[in-house]
């Protein structure tokens, strides 16, 4: 992680005042944004790359002051600021608080917070697979005004952020889930339909089409639709899984053959999500598997030829293949040891009201989980969003265990390095799933 520092100083205009948590109604913000609250001083913020875009401000902090920490990744900065200002604004004269953004992956949430629970963040984004673990190591807050929260969401954004009739989170976006991204300067409709159509137009304008193969949760777009089995066990923490097996239409192997094939194509290549976005902005990318988080930075770059739709389909054992996804939802957890809590369950009931997942929307292009939010003509109209909406009915709620992650770094890299030791296939599929159903945890 990378400290990232935005402080957002609170004048202390009146003696700090004791807070009840504030309702989420649909009139407030909400998720994957920050707000700040108050008053006559400027949020100071500082980039990866340079200052954000509100005047920083030298300001010693006052006696009392309300001390704040939140994980957020980079690209977010920027609309937290924007969240703070007016969260600054919505309480002007309560409080001085100060509050500190660091840099840090969402998908690394759930071990940054459980490896050092004293000393993390006090507020932070929560994919939903990582819920269960935080509640039941009890670092989780429950929501106060759970009802509130849960009459503003979407059910099934509710029901990601509940464990045992208990709501540990604020619904934040409704839209974790993956689909491609495509230059329609390179492809017609119908080309995106197959991935095969896909390559051969790359190979064509000697382009990429990217996907990140050491990643478990893109992977299972190739394992998800072929009717073999994966799942969690009833313990909650191991999984059972057949990707290997040598009987029926579709056999482990013939899986690998198909990874093979696509890594043997000139117009293809493992990239992780960073780099899929890079190759977008230099022109040597066309398409790559992605999800709406950088929406907004490929629009930008492919302008009038932007285009995004469901996965294709792909080639196994003879068959075309829809690809498969995980999808979820993301939202906002409470550290259940902040120092601040009723302060940190405000700014994260404020950041993911109906405001700021609207504010969400319009500047980073994320699917809001708020009723009203979502069903606004401007998302329902948006092609990432309608890709995303689409891919789900072919996706799977993400829900694994522990060892499922591990076991895809070595085998993603093999199968895009096109096995290079010659490995037997069968012996690559077995040790997989040896390692996705392992009883210890690696």
């Amino acid at each position: 992680m990378k400290n990232k520092t935005i402080s957002a100083f609170f004048c202390l205009m009146t003696c700090a005042a004791v807070f009840s948590g504030c309702g989420n109604n649909t009139d407030a913000p909400t998720a994957d944004s920050m707000s700040s609250a108050d008053s006559m001083e400027s949020v100071t913020g500082t980039e990866a790359n340079g200052p954000s875009s509100l005047a920083q401000q030298e300001i010693s902090p006052q006696n009392g002051a309300i001390e704040l920490t939140v994980w957020s990744e980079a690209n977010n900065f920027d609309l937290l600021n924007e969240m703070a200002e007016s969260f600054k604004q919505a309480h002007a004269g309560e409080a001085e608080i100060n509050i500190t953004l660091v840099e840090s992956a969402d998908s690394a949430t759930k071990s940054n917070l459980l490896g050092d629970v004293h000393n993390a963040a006090d507020i932070f984004p929560i994919a939903d697979d990582q819920l269960s673990a935080m509640a039941g190591a009890g670092a989780l807050e429950p929501v106060p005004n759970a009802d509130a929260v849960r009459a503003a969401n979407l059910e099934d954004a509710v029901d990601a952020a509940t464990i045992n009739d208990i709501l540990y989170a604020y619904p934040m976006t409704a839209d974790n889930g993956y689909f491609m991204y495509y230059n329609k300067e390179y492809f017609s409709d119908e080309d995106v339909r197959t991935l095969d159509g896909m390559l051969a137009k790359a190979e064509e304008a000697e382009k990429k089409i990217t996907m990140e193969w050491t990643s478990g949760w893109y992977m299972f777009a190739f394992f998800g639709n072929t009717g073999l089995e994966f799942g969690i066990n009833e313990d909650g923490v191991t999984n059972y899984c057949n990707w290997n097996t040598t009987e029926g239409k579709i056999k482990g192997t013939d899986i690998a053959q198909s990874l093979l094939a696509i890594a043997a194509s000139p117009g293809f290549e493992n990239r992780p999500d960073s780099e899929f976005l890079a190759g977008v902005q230099d022109g040597s990318v066309i398409a790559g598997v992605s999800g709406v988080w950088n929406a907004m930075e490929v629009k930008e770059a492919w302008g009038d030829h932007f285009g995004a739709v469901k996965l294709p389909t792909f080639t196994c054992a003879g068959q075309q293949i829809q690809m498969s996804s995980f999808v979820g939802y993301k939202m906002i957890g409470v550290n259940a040891y902040s120092k601040h809590k009723d302060w940190a369950l405000k700014f994260a009931d404020w950041i993911t009201n109906e405001e700021n997942q609207n504010l969400r929307f319009a500047k980073r292009g994320q699917g809001p989980s708020n009723i009203n939010a979502a069903a606004s003509e401007e998302v329902q109209k948006t092609p990432a969003i309608a890709a995303v909406l689409d891919q789900s009915q072919y996706g799977t709620l993400q829900r694994v265990g522990n060892n499922y992650w591990t076991p895809f770094l070595t085998f993603g890299e093999t199968m895009a390095a096109g096995n290079p030791n010659g490995t037997d296939l069968q012996e690559i599929m077995d040790t997989l799933v040896s390692g996705i159903t392992k009883s210890t945890v690696q």
